[in-house]
């Protein structure tokens, strides 16, 4: 597995993902390089013998107290072999740079396997939008990871300073 950021170069492979992954509400190519070029966010791609075959991006404000996964997707012969987690943690750690102590989501409703790893990652549901993407009428499951990092480290500071 190969995480990198991503560049402007990657944008075709990149949407040629999205338009697989979601063939009715893919992100527009003009958004997703304003989000490949954005200081705001972060964007990565995952490698497989040189080809792209994964991406995700996060939206962290440096020194925002929240931030906001944007996408994951993979193709689908690579999915649930544990690449998703990995650059999921790999944005919440940006996230965590940047200052994030809460990041948020949303997720289809009928998308079970990405609820169940966000699940698993410590997310929780904490709303609904109702019929949010279209034009499927799937409902978006808004989620919350409180991230445990601010925490950690006013621990370990008073430790040191015990």
């Amino acid at each position: 597995m190969t995480l990198r950021a991503a560049t402007p170069d990657d944008l075709d492979a990149i949407m040629a993902i999205e338009h697989r992954s979601f063939p009715t509400d893919a992100w527009s190519s003009e958004a997703m390089a304003i989000e490949l070029s954005s200081p705001h966010g972060r964007y990565l791609v995952d490698e497989h013998e040189g080809a792209v075959i994964g991406y995700g991006g996060v939206r962290a404000l440096r020194g925002s107290a929240d931030a906001d996964i944007q996408t994951i997707a993979f193709d689908a012969e690579y999915r649930g072999a544990g690449r998703g987690r990995a650059l999921l943690r790999a944005l919440l750690d940006t996230a965590a740079e940047r200052g994030a102590r809460e990041v948020f989501l949303e997720v289809r409703a009928d998308n079970p396997g990405a609820e169940g790893l966000y699940r698993s990652e410590g997310f929780e549901e904490i709303g609904r939008r109702p019929r949010y993407y279209q034009p499927d009428d799937v409902d978006a499951i808004v989620m919350r990871l409180v991230l445990q990092h601010a925490r950690g480290a006013t621990d370990a500071a008073e430790e040191a300073t015990a």
